[in-house]
């Protein structure tokens, strides 16, 4: 008998203010309930397709992690969005630099055939943001 493997059902972010974290991820796009008593610590997210994105504090996460030991510098890891349409990434690109957000990477054509940008959150957090991959030629670039 064989075991279902492990689904990625979230992420944590750590976060140093709850607050910014919540403005950038409205700007982009997110629909978020911080009227819980305990939005200050601890937010979850919950996407259209069942993933949930959680926001913690740095005091929350020393109660659910004995082992944190704080934010240190940039991710290491890329938190990657969708979007419906190249126009829409750009668009979106635009909007978040346009707010002050630092860019790691502007829109470009990706080798993979998608439209493909990298900003930074608050904290540092690179946040993908992609557009469908489109089929190209054996001879495009």
């Amino acid at each position: 008998m064989h075991e279902q493997p492990p689904t990625l059902g979230q992420i944590n972010l750590v976060v140093a203010s709850i607050a910014d974290s919540i403005k950038f991820y409205r700007l982009l796009g997110l629909t978020i309930d911080d009227s819980h008593p305990m939005s200050n610590q601890h937010i979850t997210v919950r996407l259209p397709n069942g993933f949930m994105l959680d926001f913690d504090s740095t005091d929350f996460a020393k109660r659910w992690d004995i082992g944190w030991c704080g934010i240190q510098g940039t991710g290491r890891n890329v938190i990657g969005f969708n979007f419906a349409s190249r126009e829409a990434v750009d668009g979106m690109y635009g909007k978040l630099t346009g707010a002050g957000y630092r860019s790691q990477q502007p829109p470009f054509d990706a080798f993979w055939g998608a439209r493909y940008a990298v900003v930074e959150d608050h904290d540092g957090n690179p946040v993908g943001l992609m557009s469908p991959m489109e089929t190209r030629s054996e001879g495009a670039q």
